[in-house]
């Protein structure tokens, strides 16, 4: 047995393919035609772009707009003058095009590498991964073609980039291992949309297996065997079918209302990135949008979006959803996301830096477009206003004072608007939280984002894996935090909504229904799961489990009771 991260629900049993990365070596020769030699350079720079930009269409098609972004920004990554740009200097200089790639790339790799948090690392691995597409091209050298594996096949490799997830047949790829990666990585985030069991940094797994090996892959408990005992696999083949029966007998929550034993009825809401996934959220029966990412507008563009783009993007989402609640969060950059063409400034520790709503109140002109496209686009709708990484009252109130300036100009302008949008906050941070009695007063809601509120409530950074062990919703304080919030917002008389991954997650819904959490909102895959796992718990049976772990001190007690108790 080897364990790893459980990084994408489910089991699966199956014969192993190994992806084996080439050799990339080359002859680091000086050129002289130094033109010829860009001109072999951009050539695949093209080729690369062209056959990225496939990729992520296929992506888009077959699992959503928001994994597609991740492939798309390799390719604007490569187009960026800050790299290609050091790419052809070096080509003037005498450097063969793989030199001064592989110089360029390990330049960034390692000034990203240096910066410990979550988003930088995942740079690293964006950037080893343009490196080595574009180095294949200019080698001659082809991939293993992932698309022509057999059906009940466990894939293990170093990584699992997204260009190669794009040729990922489901139906064929029974599991998938890798020796790096988080549940936070790109990898678990594209593995966890195909629906396939994944378990992530399992170290020197590549080369401790061999092709047509037998393989479990337990992604709910992150624990792989390797050509099991027979008794070991029975069990988890008896496992497999509970769990693929567990899931088609979700088809009979489509539909339904979200209401849990005692009939009492709950919101179970969407996270999405773009307007298109709208359409998806629609699709898997959610009942609004608790999250709508509209920094994705931002960072899949050369330019600031005019008001008018924003507009009609806001717009489609919200016609989509046919009067249903869509919360758009306001513009959330800083920290893991950069936009270059808004001139960032890099900073040492940019989680605790200028992001959110600290770089929207500081830059009124783009907030205000911002502002103004959402106010529109609730004349078509449920619409409600969410504002990111909220640490004061003054930031709320700031907030909803450029709302109502906004109100007034529109109305001026004979453009229509829903004069009662709400205006609320994301409790993300442990200033929020222990302030949420006041945010109360000002916010019309709330909606958690445990991801946030476990990384700066548990001071640790989720990417640096010295420290992971402590990044659990589960730990005490998170739960505390949690509980808080939510007993403020329902003393306040607002809605409480969460946006985090805990809001889906079979464990944690108990102690949420509990703590009286109003609104749900997932990831759209996830949305009759949470509906049927709600349906099994009444408010006292969720009382008395909760009662139970509040009482307990570390995590590790506080998982073994939810794991006894879990209804799945």
């Amino acid at each position: 047995m080897k364990n790893g991260i459980a990084a994408s629900r489910g089991i699966g049993i199956g014969s192993i393919c190994r992806i084996i990365e080439h050799d990339l070596s080359f002859d680091a020769k000086m050129v002289t035609d130094t033109a010829a030699e860009k001109a072999r350079f951009h050539k695949a720079i093209d080729e690369f772009v062209k056959d990225t930009n496939a990729k992520a269409e296929d992506i888009r098609r077959l699992i959503g707009e928001k994994e597609a972004e991740i492939l798309l920004g390799h390719a604007v990554m490569i187009s960026d003058p800050a790299m290609s740009g050091e790419m052809d200097k070096m080509i003037d200089s005498g450097q063969c095009a793989e030199s001064a790639l592989t110089a360029v790339c390990d330049m960034f790799i390692g000034m990203f590498s240096q910066l410990d948090d979550d988003m930088m690392r995942q740079r690293v691995s964006d950037i080893a991964d343009v490196k080595v597409s574009i180095l294949k091209i200019l080698l001659g050298i082809e991939d293993v073609d992932i698309s022509k594996v057999a059906p009940g096949t466990v894939l293990v490799c170093k990584d699992l980039t997204p260009s190669m997830t794009s040729q990922i047949v489901k139906e064929n790829v029974t599991g998938i291992i890798t020796e790096v990666g988080g549940k936070t990585s790109h990898s678990a985030i594209l593995a966890r949309a195909l629906e396939i069991p994944a378990v992530l940094s399992v170290p020197g797994i590549v080369d401790e297996v061999k092709d047509k090996d037998t393989a479990i892959v337990d992604g709910t408990e992150g624990i792989v065997f390797i050509n099991p005992e027979g008794d070991v696999l029975s069990k988890y083949m008896l496992k497999r079918e509970e769990y693929i029966k567990r899931q088609a007998e979700l088809d009979k929550f489509i539909g339904k209302e979200t209401v849990n034993a005692d009939g009492t009825k709950l919101e179970l809401f969407c996270n999405i990135g773009t307007p298109k996934d709208a359409k998806k959220a629609i699709e898997c029966d959610g009942e609004g949008i608790g999250l709508f990412r509209s920094e994705f507008l931002f960072m899949d563009n050369t330019h600031l979006p005019t008001e008018e783009e924003q507009f009609e993007a806001y717009k489609e989402a919200v016609e989509t959803m046919g009067g249903k609640t869509v919360i758009i969060r306001t513009l959330d950059i800083g920290g893991d996301k950069d936009i270059p063409y808004l001139g960032l400034e890099k900073e040492e520790n940019p989680f605790l830096g200028y992001r959110a709503v600290r770089y929207c109140l500081g830059n009124i002109d783009v907030y205000k477009t911002q502002l103004r496209a959402i106010v529109r686009a609730s004349a078509f709708g449920k619409v409600k206003i969410m504002v990111p990484l909220v640490t004061t009252v003054s930031e709320v109130r700031s907030v909803k004072e450029l709302v109502s300036e906004i109100k007034v100009e529109l109305r001026a302008e004979g453009k229509a608007f829903d004069n009662d949008i709400e205006v609320g906050c994301m409790i993300e941070t442990a200033s929020a939280s222990l302030i949420a009695d006041l945010l109360a007063k000002e916010a019309d809601f709330f909606s958690i984002g445990t991801n946030d509120l476990t990384q700066y409530t548990m001071s640790v950074d989720r990417g640096n894996s010295k420290v992971a062990y402590l990044y659990s919703t589960f730990q005490p304080s998170v739960l505390r935090s949690i509980q808080h919030i939510i007993k403020c917002g329902k003393e306040a008389g607002i809605p409480v909504g969460m946006c985090g991954e805990a809001a889906a997650d079979p464990l944690m819904i108990p102690l949420l229904m509990s703590f009286g959490l109003d609104e749900y909102s997932v990831n759209p895959v996830l949305v009759l799961t949470a509906r049927c796992i709600i349906s099994k718990w009444s408010k006292e049976e969720a009382d008395a489990l909760t009662a139970k772990v509040m009482a307990l001190n570390s995590e590790e007690e506080i998982l073994a009771v939810l794991k006894e108790a879990v209804k799945e």
